[in-house]
């Protein structure tokens, strides 16, 4: 079986983009493509960790509700929430009621905060942890690497929960840490040049 598939265009594409109609649009405009706004990044965090154990289509088709119920992932008001909040969440239909999961969102809110006090910005820190190409493997052969089990160690000293290797590993492959589109999909080139035209913050 080959590592693509033709798109609706007749292009070729990664093959996991054609496994659910929602996947196609969020395959050729977000996974990949470098992302430095804090709270995109946050909000990713925050799904890969509700995705643990479920499948990313279930997140998907559930985001704008999470969106709504986490105030469009604004950690500063989220690491004001409090244990009604938490009750709150866990009666909201739209979303993954997960006990563990809300409340790692809340924790990891406030320890956003205090990441961007230390670092100015939370993508500042998160772009420090940037593979190098040839310390990747090739694409979509991997679900964890030095990189990110590098990057989970640290967010886990630093009090986050939720974020093992395989998660952030999911996670640097969605904003664009790793280039993981494979050889042949017509969005490896696209994401490459937004990552060529990209400055890494800090």
């Amino acid at each position: 079986m080959g590592a693509t598939i033709p798109g609706p265009d007749g292009r070729p594409r990664c093959r996991w983009c054609a496994a659910a109609p929602e996947f196609l649009a969020y395959h050729d405009t977000e996974w990949g493509f470098p992302v430095a706004d804090d709270r995109r990044l946050f909000e990713k965090l925050c799904l890969e960790g509700f995705q643990s154990g479920l499948s990313w289509r279930t997140i998907l088709a559930k985001r704008q509700n999470f969106r709504a119920a986490f105030h469009d992932f604004d950690f500063d008001r989220i690491a004001g929430f409090t244990d009604a909040d938490v009750e709150r969440l866990l009666k909201n239909e739209g979303i993954v009621r997960h006990r563990g999961k809300i409340a790692a969102v809340i924790n990891n809110a406030g320890r956003a905060q205090e990441l961007v006090k230390r670092k100015g910005s939370l993508a500042a820190y998160v772009w420090r942890f940037e593979p190098r190409p040839g310390d990747l493997a090739a694409p979509q052969t991997a679900s964890t690497s030095a990189a990110s089990v590098a990057l989970s160690k640290d967010l886990k000293k630093r009090g986050w929960s939720f974020v093992g290797p395989t998660t952030v590993y999911a996670f640097m492959q969605a904003m664009g840490l790793i280039n993981d589109h494979v050889e042949g999909c017509v969005v490896r080139e696209q994401a490459a040049g937004a990552r060529a035209a990209f400055t890494p913050p800090g």
